[in-house]
């Protein structure tokens, strides 16, 4: 498993759009996130405590449903930076009477091992380090905790990108990862048991410029190769244009593709490598004591 970044995405800009400010959570992070939360249905434990990862942009309807299925957990909301942290907290805060005897929000990073859920909806296709996310959720998670995240595959934005080519203009978005590279990359960061899945949602809209409004809330275009500059008031005509000649159905309604990929999996108490000596850290010792994996250690060193 290789460490470098996606090499369509530009990280610079990646940053710009991490903090950049937001409207509402766009209607397709709900549903996505809303088609998320029934999976927990087949999750077994109940976590104690959880964290929703950057909610404003994943889903504030999807976050609580999480936190109606598991309300007698301590939530924590992470954000890009403390002002959006704020701006999470007064949002999913609700009305004081629902406040009453539940625990408190908390917002700001999540201590190692604090959680034993990590749910992150719409987040993963946007980073321009995906492996290094993806090892902060593994520290973020107890032992036995586990992992929910969604993202974008790569059949999204297909026809699209099959316009854009025909045009000869550059691609309209970075790439997105196969479901099954980000089993791999799961497993690489010391993850167990991924279970990965997708569908295809069509979405479809009156009109080109409802469309590009709409994609404008669902994310940005990172690609290195994409549009230097701005383009002005004739090119977005001839786009629209182009949009409805070709992405224009038998009702009129202009369709785009997105593909849709779940995952979740678990973290598994540490494994130590033996030798004449070896060194643990106290997180992992204290993981070790509390799953008996210590008395394994001892019974294999004896062998």
């Amino acid at each position: 498993m290789t460490s470098a970044r996606p090499p369509t995405i530009d990280p610079v800009a990646a940053a710009r759009w991490e903090h950049a400010q937001l409207a509402n959570s766009p209607w397709l992070h709900e549903e996505v996130g809303r088609r998320m939360e029934e999976r927990l249905q087949w999750i077994r434990m109940q976590p104690a405590a959880w964290a929703d990862w950057h909610p404003l942009r994943g889903g504030l309807q999807a976050h609580d449903l999480v936190l109606k299925r598991y309300k007698n957990a301590q939530c924590r909301v992470v954000e890009a930076d403390d002002s959006r942290a704020d701006l999470a907290r007064r949002a999913l805060a609700g009305p004081w009477w629902r406040r009453m005897g539940a625990p408190g929000l908390l917002a700001g990073p999540v201590p190692d091992g604090g959680v034993q859920l990590l749910w992150a909806n719409m987040a993963l296709h946007m980073s321009a380090d995906p492996q290094a996310l993806i090892a902060q959720w593994h520290r973020a998670l107890a032992t036995d905790g586990f992992l929910m995240f969604s993202c974008f595959g790569p059949d999204t934005l297909r026809e699209l990108r099959a316009l854009y080519a025909l045009q000869g203009w550059p691609p309209p978005a970075h790439d997105f990862t196969d479901m099954h590279d980000w089993g791999d990359m799961l497993v690489h960061a010391g993850f167990a048991e991924p279970v990965m899945d997708m569908e295809r949602i069509t979405l479809t809209w009156a009109s080109a410029d409802k469309l590009l409004g709409e994609l404008a809330q669902l994310g940005t275009n990172l690609h290195p190769a994409r549009f230097p500059g701005l383009r002005g008031r004739t090119w977005r005509a001839a786009l629209e244009q182009a949009l409805t000649g070709a992405l224009s159905g038998g009702d009129g309604r202009l369709a785009l593709t997105f593909e849709i990929i779940y995952g979740h999996a678990f973290k598994p108490a540490p494994r130590v490598r033996m030798s004449e000596e070896s060194a643990v850290s106290l997180q992992d010792m204290r993981a070790l004591l509390r799953s008996g994996g210590l008395d394994r250690v001892r019974e294999r060193s004896r062998e």
